[in-house]
Order: structure tokens, then C-alpha cells, then sequence
């Protein structure tokens, strides 16, 4: 697949803070900012010796802790924030349906798929109130609308509740200068997704390749016939948070492969 050029000072001078940057569509993410010229600025739990062209802090932005410390990194080392970017997420819940969820895999879930995002908003977005600009891009999934119930129940709740949040602050924040949009993908070939066949196939005593048709067969299959790649997520991402989305506010965007099947 021909590539599309990527414009180097696209995001010269642009302070970009993306969440769950270190692997799968995130880091993807990050690679493409950096690519187009941003500061960028990612967190992992263990931190590390670093990202070619990123900044990378040690936090665990699924503790209140961990997102209090990449905001105050963020404001120390890049003086404020330009885009913020929330592609952190994931499911590390057993399969087996509801009655598998104990309360604490629910809280997990909501704080990972959701908490992480509002108390970094929180944190982030009155400097960008401030100076009346900024983009925001959450990174939700069409299983807000397809839920899984075999595997992600929680995980499904988790992200439809973060839709629905990102269209009340779009409401609040688009007559102050700041926009914000949701990116929902489908099933994305990430080492999430392999661990996510993994645990169903633990759950049901079945095979990986029984455990991803069961995952085809809950989407009702994907009309374009394969997964999205992390770097077409990464590119949408980077569509919305640039100039040239500068009228995009407060939509929903589904890379999916025309997953969902309805309007």
C-alpha cells in the first residue's frame, strides 16, 4: 500500500501529549506527530530509556497518581499543550459474560477506559481554555455500540460512557476554543487484539483461530475483509487535531472497515 506523504512542519511548534503511546495504535500515534514535527510527549508504567523523537514519563495513568504526574511533566518540559490525544484503553478482563465481572475488574475497566481521560482533561484543558485553542481527540471503539458480551462487557460500558462524555465537553468547549472529536475504531491487528484471542481462547478451551472467528462472528464480519492497521488509526488522529479540521467539532469519526452495518 502506497503511503501518503507526510508534511514535516505540519505540527512545527505544536505540543502534542498522547496517551497510551508506547505500543499498538498509539504509538502509531506518536510516530505520526513526530513525524509531521510536534513535541510530543507519551507516559508508560515503567517508563524506559525513552522514544526516538518523544518524551516519555513514567506514570500509570489509570491511578489518579500517575495522571496528576504526566500533567505536571507536561506543563514543566513543554509549557502547555497544544492537542491532546487519549488513545489509552484496552481489556484485561476474563471472558466467560457478565456473571465473570467481579467489581474490581469494573473499576479497572472504568478507570483505564474512561477515568484516565477526564481527570487528564481536567488537568490539560483550562490552559487551553485559556488561550481559546486546542484539539482533543478521544479514542472510543464501535463496541460502544457492538459490545462483545463474551469478553468486554465492561470494557464496551466503559467506552460508550467516554463517547458520551467527549459530546457534553464538545458542547463546553467549542464556544471557548477548543475542539474535540472521537475516533472509534474496529478491530485493529495490535498486540492487544492477540491478547484479547488469548483470553478467550483460555476462557472457552477453543483454539486462537476459533477465538478470533468467534470475535468475526460477534462484529458480524468486516465487509473490507481485514482488520485496520494501528497506522491508519494514527493518521485519522492526526487529520482531526490539524488545521485542516479546523471546522470538525464535536463528531464521532468509525474507522472500522464498515464493521457496524447500519447508518
Amino acid at each position: 500500500m502506497m503511503s501518503a506523504r507526510i508534511d514535516p512542519v505540519e505540527f512545527q511548534g505544536r505540543r502534542v501529549v498522547v496517551t497510551g503511546g508506547t505500543r499498538g495504535a498509539g504509538l502509531a500515534t506518536v510516530r505520526r506527530f513526530v513525524a509531521g514535527g510536534a513535541d510530543v510527549m507519551t507516559a508508560a508504567r515503567r517508563g524506559g530509556d525513552g522514544m526516538p523523537g518523544a518524551r516519555l514519563v513514567e506514570a500509570d495513568l489509570s491511578t489518579p497518581e500517575g495522571t496528576r504526574r504526566l500533567a505536571e511533566a507536561a506543563m514543566e518540559q513543554l509549557g502547555g499543550v497544544d492537542v491532546l490525544v487519549h488513545v489509552l484503553g484496552g481489556s484485561a478482563s476474563p471472558g466467560g459474560g457478565f456473571a465473570a465481572l467481579t467489581d474490581d475488574h469494573w473499576h479497572a475497566e472504568l478507570d483505564l477506559n474512561l477515568l484516565a481521560a477526564v481527570r487528564l482533561d481536567r488537568a490539560l484543558l483550562p490552559q487551553m481554555i485559556e488561550r481559546r485553542h486546542g484539539a482533543v481527540v478521544h479514542v472510543s471503539s464501535i463496541q460502544r455500540r457492538l459490545p462483545l458480551h463474551e469478553s468486554t462487557t465492561a470494557y464496551a460500558a466503559a467506552k460508550a460512557a467516554l463517547t458520551t462524555y467527549s459530546k457534553a465537553l464538545s458542547k463546553e468547549l467549542g464556544p471557548r476554543g477548543v475542539r474535540v472529536n472521537v475516533v472509534s475504531p474496529g478491530w485493529i491487528h495490535t498486540e492487544a487484539s492477540d491478547a484479547l484471542m488469548e483470553r478467550i481462547a483460555a476462557s472457552t478451551g477453543g483454539t486462537i483461530e476459533d477465538a478470533r472467528q468467534s470475535i468475526l462472528d460477534a462484529l458480524g464480519g468486516i465487509p473490507l475483509g481485514r482488520p485496520s492497521r494501528p497506522e491508519e488509526v494514527a493518521e485519522l488522529i492526526a487529520f482531526l487535531a490539524s488545521d485542516r479540521a479546523s471546522a470538525i467539532h464535536g463528531a464521532e469519526h468509525v474507522i472500522d472497515g464498515g464493521t457496524v452495518p447500519t447508518v
